[in-house]
This record gives structure tokens, sequence and C-alpha cells, in this order.
């Protein structure tokens, strides 16, 4: 079963707002055995959402669309899909009932005839009750194609895929089964990863593919089985990440789809009942700010010291002007210091700290463009280890992050054995 993802809004094509969408119901799909074979963003044009229709039209199972359902002029979806389907909009009782609730109700104030519009809806349609809002979402089928018409406002497409959609599909249509198991990897590159599992690779039975997807300083390995016989697949998953286990266990992290290696430092600290910190100066608080978007990290995260300007890592965590003087802002003197000064001021019983030159320009150092300088500091112990991420500079930042938490999560592991 084959799908086609459809965003319309010219916000989108001129950037000013960011497709996030797509991938929410690229993954609900896939969960259920929907294969998404493309996505599309199209301005807010009639003739291009109908021609974009009429292209997908017996080619696709389902067409999943978003945007344009609002009450202002500009919203033209409910019209164009009366076109499409040779169809008139008539009022729906039920969603008019629920806009006036809303508008009424919640907001306290008299509906308008705008707010009225939002109940109209294609006579030929399945209703999906938004419960979110007051744009419904529409199901309508032409022939061996099916088209969902969904509001652009994330929490009520979200709502609406989950509760409507999802069931709908697992009712009404066979799919087949689609496993995915992600390795998590950190410390090599992509190519260095592909070499040392050539051969693993190359014995991977046909049903499974394998898709390298690479960020600075990690790679994600996806395994991804498709076939009729849901255990069969989950079977050869597990038997080919055991084998593949004993070929880089040195640098495999995690393995669930949405682990990562700051959930999996997360979990350990958690675990062993310690404690981190951070202070950061060209990392910017990206340390910090990924460690806390894991939910649970106030158990073992404490809290960053930003130190971005050279007077805050003097003033506010108490380096010596000396030592910065004598060694560079950019230097392992410096981030060792900034270390043990935060692990102090907040007491805990980890801590890590970056300094280093991201460009494009020098700053405070005189140190080469794309120099970092990560610092450990450990209940026993504190040490340091310089790089050169070279460029750009989001770059050298990216790598950085993910490598103070490859640090940090080799130095707890040998804790743990």
């Amino acid at each position: 079963m084959k799908a086609t993802i459809i965003t319309i809004g010219d916000e989108i094509l001129i950037g000013q707002i960011v497709d996030t969408n797509s991938a929410f119901m690229a993954k609900a799909l896939d969960r259920i055995g929907v294969e998404v074979h493309e996505m599309i963003s199209i301005s807010d044009d009639k003739k291009h959402i109908l021609n974009t229709f009429a292209q997908l039209q017996n080619k696709v199972d389902i067409v999943l669309i978003t945007g344009g359902l609002g009450p202002t002029k500009d919203d033209i979806t409910k019209k164009t899909f009366c076109e499409y389907f040779d169809d008139e909009l008539v009022v729906d009782q039920n969603v008019l009932a629920h806009v006036t609730e809303i508008i009424e109700g919640f907001y306290k104030r008299p509906i308008s005839q705008l707010n009225k519009d939002q109940a109209l809806v294609p006579s030929k349609c399945t209703v999906l009750h938004n419960k979110m809002g007051t744009a419904p979402g529409m199901w309508m089928k032409k022939e061996n194609t099916v088209f969902v018409s969904l509001p652009g406002v994330p929490y009520e497409m979200k709502y609406l895929v989950e509760e409507e959609i999802v069931p709908k599909i697992v009712r009404e249509y066979k799919r087949p089964y689609i496993i995915h198991k992600t390795i998590l990897t950190y410390g090599q590159g992509e190519s260095l990863v592909a070499e040392r599992i050539e051969a693993w690779e190359n014995n991977l039975p046909e049903f499974i593919k394998l898709a390298y997807l690479p960020n600075p300083g990690r790679v994600r390995l996806r395994m991804t089985a498709r076939g009729t016989n849901k255990e069969i697949l989950e079977a050869a998953i597990e038997e080919n990440v055991r084998t593949l286990d004993l070929i880089i266990h040195d640098i495999i992290v995690g393995y669930e789809e949405n682990e990562t290696i700051e959930s999996v430092v997360g979990k350990m600290l958690a675990k062993q009942n310690k404690t981190i910190s951070t202070a950061e100066s060209f990392t910017g608080g990206k340390i910090a700010a990924t460690m806390t978007a894991v939910s649970g990290s106030s158990k073992y995260f404490k809290g960053s010291v930003v130190s971005y300007a050279t007077e805050v890592k003097v003033n506010v965590l108490g380096i010596s002007q000396d030592l910065v003087d004598q060694f560079s802002v950019v230097s392992a003197e410096v981030a060792s210091a900034m270390a043990l000064k935060v692990k102090e001021i907040l007491k805990t019983d980890y801590a890590i700290a970056t300094t280093g030159t991201a460009g494009p320009t020098k700053g405070d150092s005189d140190a080469e463009i794309g120099t970092v300088f990560i610092a450990l500091a450990t209940p026993n112990d504190i040490f340091v280890e310089e790089f050169n991420f070279g460029q750009p500079r989001e770059k050298v930042i990216d790598r950085a992050v993910n490598k103070s938490f490859e640090i940090l999560q080799k130095e707890i592991l040998k804790n743990v054995l």
C-alpha cells in the first residue's frame, strides 16, 4: 500500500514555516505498513492542486493533504475538492454544532459567518471529526485512490491522524508488515563504518534493506524488513543485529528507533544515581538543551553555565584571568578549569565543558578555526581532549555536542565494567 503526502501553502514554499506535518504523517503511516511514495509541497493555487491530484490518481492508494482549510479566502482546499470530485459544499450539522460550541462556549463571542462556513463540506465526503479545532477532516475516494484533507495546524492534524485516519486504514485495508530497527553508532564516519560491515551487509536477506543516516560524529544504521509474516521479519532482524554487534560492538550505543545517545547516557546516570552539569562556550548551551530534551532528565541534570564570552568564564565561573592570558581562552587548561568550576558550583558528579573556535572568525583566541577542547570532570578525575572539526560553523558545533556525549558514555561504561 502506497501513499503520497501533500502540504499546501505558500508559506512553506517561501521558507516562512518549516513543514513538520509531513514527517509526522510519514511515521504514522510507516507504523501501520503503509509505504510513503513521495512528499510534495505545493502552492495555494487551484490549478496546481487539481493537476497534482490528477497526476496521483490511481498511482497511489491514499493521498494525505494538509493545509488550506481555514476560514479565510486564501484557504481553497474544500472548494478545490468539490471541483475535483464534481461535488458541492453542504452544511454538516454536527460540524456546525461543534464549531458553535468552540466559538460561543469556549471563546465567549458570537459566531460569525466565516466560522459557520467551517461546517461546509463536500456532500460526498466522509467527515472526520476534529475535536481539537474547527476545520473537519475530509475523506473522499475516486476510482482507486483515497484523498484525505486535513487542517495544517499541527496539533489538529496529529489528532486526526492518530484518532481517525490510522484506525480507518487499519480497519479497511490489508497491509504488509514493515519492521524497522535502528542501530546508533558514535565515533566513526559513514565510510569507515561501511567498510567494517561490508561483508555483513552483503549477506543480508533480500527482504532486509540497510540505510546509512549520518550526522557529524555519529551514524545511524536503519534496517528495514518488509513482508507478510511479522514473526519471520522480526526474527531475521534480531539475528542480523546480533551478528552486527559482534563486528562493531565498540561503537554501538543503542538500538531503539527513538533511543539517542543522550537518552542512553541519561539512563546510565539515573541508574547509578549520578548527576551532571555543563559549562559551555562555543556550543552555546546545546549540550544542555539536548540533554534536557529527554523526558526525566531532571533526575540527573542539574544545570549549565553558558560562558560564551571570556568575561563570563572569569566573572561567573571564576576562571583565573591569568590562566586565560597564559594559555588562551581556547585551551586544554581553560576547558579543564571550566569543568571543575561548574562541577563545584552545581555540586554534581560529572561535568562537561567546551571551549573552541567554531568560526567563521577566531574571536578571543588565536587558535585555528575548528579547534575544540572538550573536558570531562568525573567523580575522581579530570581529562581533556582536543579536536579540529574543520568547518562550517554548524558542523563544528554539532560534532562537538555529539563527541561530548560519546566521551561521557565511554567514561560511565568504565565504571560499570
